[in-house]
């Protein structure tokens, strides 16, 4: 069986071509592995999850018995020592759970932030 001398050029152009393809792709098309897309979904999870649950933290600031105590601590310490006094205070621990959210004691932080 005789092959036709094009061959070999359209083979390399071919393979050329799905190589720039990928390069392209992954680079400035958007293409993303499973991997790096569920590492995006799971930031996206834990984010919808703190955006949900900030409302019941700062409620949990404002029916605390001991709020206003927390509330001069918290004035006094800077963004990661507030972030802890949330978590100390349990603010940020959603029913159930044993230990606060990190992430939603930052936004309850942010927020309580706001009012300060």
């Amino acid at each position: 069986m005789q092959i036709p001398k094009w061959t070999k050029p359209a083979l390399w152009g071919a393979g050329a071509g799905a190589i720039a393809l990928a390069v392209v792709g992954f680079n400035w098309g958007g293409w993303v592995t499973s991997s790096a897309a569920a590492q995006m979904a799971n930031k996206q999870e834990v984010a919808a999850i703190a955006a949900v649950l900030t409302p019941y933290c700062v409620e949990n600031s404002k029916t605390d018995p001991k709020s206003a105590e927390v509330f001069v601590e918290f004035k006094k310490g800077n963004s990661y020592q507030q972030r802890q006094i949330i978590e100390k205070a349990g603010w940020a621990t959603p029913l159930g759970s044993d230990k606060p959210n990190s992430v939603l004691a930052s936004a309850c932080q942010a927020e309580l932030s706001k009012d300060i």
